[in-house]
């Protein structure tokens, strides 16, 4: 008897967590049938449901532990480790959002957020804008580039080496309100006072959108948005309209995904016929959902090519899914993320949310891309074991996790399980994974910054674009610089740098400068004449057909 009593709290750890679990997924799953069928990502439940067999046990249990458990327990901890234990069990993507984390989550997902409209870095300890958004309150206020925030109501931040979330939801707030904000300009000894009033600043997803040629676009999104549709669109209208844009290159790398419906809408007006199967989702709870196109594509885009690489995931991957089973165009990079799954947003009564998984999505020719999860440790490690096996180095070394043979309109072999594999293999420059590269390379924005305050720097904004392309090539003396400011500042370099990595960062400083002079699409279009999943992109558009790219 004595023996079973001390025996009792290992049980009680045990069962509560999975007592607690059952609870939770019942609820959810009552939810999950009041909703629509339709798996948006996004969808707020108003209530829990009350009174749910075991609801009365577990309350039971959590007020014995509280009043005779032999330690104090914190009793939002202990709720959190139980919910989290839960949810790691059900498969990689269903989680718990905390109402603090909740704000930022929606507004990466809902295109915008209230705030002054300024890009800022730190440079040591001091926060300096780089630029102010175009329209936006800041610029409309008088805030300038170069700009040292040294105050932000009555706190400062100048020298005191606050955290950047710290600093940024200083300066986040309501629609409307206002924040003082105290500034050193130049070599200004005195501080200049703005008044900024908050307003709804938009976060792009399509990230820059220009021409490469002098008929192709180049459009590269970042996340699938609720914008990102209208983003697209407008970015689309512009370049054929003014710029005569007949081929579209489509640029979905390091894309995580986002909304389905917007991924949806976008392939709509790349398929010019109505009821084309775009993509399907079903799940245990959830009935198959077809998306189609709706035949309403506004403008005539000729050839597609759409770049992915193993950072594609979720709605990326539906994209370039469809792109591939219906021969629309031709897949050009590397192995997909192999995301398949579909999950929806319940807010809950504290302001949090549960990120649930209801469905798998399906390619036009059946094919479902997630990447197998019975293995968390492994499924964690996927993306390095890619690196160790040689995957990202040649296609040769793709593996196929599912070897069930599927057949695109044209009747090309596709397989499903881990991811979409490109039409056209492009292997991972070794440079990218190179230390002294990537230790040398995250200096280089603030050293940019730094030196476009310089003389050097001032005499390039003579250049237009283009002749910036042409005519400037960072020297020997510049790499110099950036090696001397980035060993100051703790670097620990090799000398002297191979010859690949040195180009490479000379590569970085002139595309970084362009987006100092010309923003966004400064940057892209200098990083593109060397990268080389572009080239084979623009030689699968030199073809006739660009199709016949894959088959060599």
């Amino acid at each position: 008897m004595y023996q079973d009593q001390k025996k009792s709290p290992n049980k009680l750890s045990i069962w509560l967590p999975m007592l607690f679990a059952i609870v939770l997924v019942t609820g959810m799953l009552i939810g999950m049938r009041m909703q629509s069928n339709a798996p948006t990502l996004v969808v707020e439940q108003e209530e829990n449901p009350q009174n749910l067999p075991g609801q009365g046990k577990i309350e039971e249990i959590l007020r014995y532990v509280e009043a005779k458990y032999v330690d104090e327990v914190d009793r939002e901890q202990f709720m959190q480790e139980v919910i989290d234990d839960m949810l790691q069990r059900l498969d990689p993507h269903s989680n718990y959002i905390s109402a603090e984390e909740l704000r930022e989550v929606n507004e990466q997902l809902q295109g915008n957020f209230d705030g002054i409209g300024v890009e800022f870095m730190k440079l040591d300890d001091t926060i300096v804008v780089v630029a102010p958004l175009v329209g936006g309150p800041s610029e409309e206020a008088g805030i300038l580039a170069g700009d040292r925030i040294v105050q932000i109501s009555d706190s400062t931040i100048a020298g005191v080496n606050m955290k950047t979330r710290d600093i940024i939801n200083m300066l986040r707030g309501e629609k409307g309100t206002d924040v003082q904000i105290s500034i050193l300009r130049g070599q200004e000894k005195e501080l200049r006072q703005f008044t900024v009033t908050r307003d709804e600043i938009p976060m792009n997803s399509v990230e820059t959108a220009f021409m490469m040629g002098d008929e192709v676009g180049y459009v590269k999104i970042n996340r699938f948005s609720a914008t990102t549709y209208e983003e697209f669109m407008k970015s689309i209208e512009r370049m054929v309209e003014q710029e005569g844009m007949k081929d579209l290159v489509l640029d979905l790398r390091h894309n995580p995904g986002g909304y389905l419906q917007q991924a949806t809408n976008l392939l709509s007006q790349l398929f010019r016929s109505k009821d084309r199967l775009l993509v399907y989702t079903e799940g245990r709870s959830v009935g198959r959902n077809d998306y189609e196109s709706t035949g309403r594509s506004f403008f005539p885009i000729e050839d597609i090519v759409v770049l992915i690489d193993e950072g594609s995931a979720s709605a990326s991957e539906i994209v370039a899914g469809a792109i591939q089973d219906h021969d629309r165009g031709v897949i050009v990079g590397r192995r997909s993320f192999g995301k398949g799954l579909v999950q929806e947003q319940y807010k809950l009564r504290d302001g949090s949310a549960l990120r649930l998984t209801v469905a798998r999505y399906y390619t036009p020719s059946g094919r479902s891309i997630q990447k197998p999860y019975n293995d968390p440790e492994a499924y964690e490690h996927e993306m390095y074991d890619r690196y160790e096996t040689g995957e990202l180095q040649s296609k040769d070394n793709i593996i196929i996790e599912d070897s069930t043979e599927y057949y695109t309109d044209n009747g090309r072999i596709v397989y499903a399980g881990g991811g979409i594999t490109p039409d056209v293999f492009v292997p991972i420059d070794s440079v990218s994974m190179d230390q002294q590269y990537l230790e040398l390379r995250q200096y280089i924005p603030e050293f940019v910054f730094r030196f476009m305050d310089s003389e050097r720097g001032k005499a390039l904004e003579r250049y237009s674009l283009p002749t910036f392309k042409r005519n400037f090539r960072p020297d020997g003396e510049l790499l110099a610089d950036l090696i001397d400011y980035a060993e100051e500042h703790g670097a620990e370099l090799e000398q002297p740098l191979s010859f690949k990595v040195a180009q490479e960062a000379k590569r970085f400083l002139k595309a970084r400068i362009a987006k100092h002079l010309y923003e966004t699409e400064g940057f892209y279009s200098v990083w593109n004449e060397q990268d080389d999943m572009i080239q084979e992109a623009m030689k699968a558009l030199d073809r006739p057909n660009p199709l016949t790219a894959s088959q060599e």
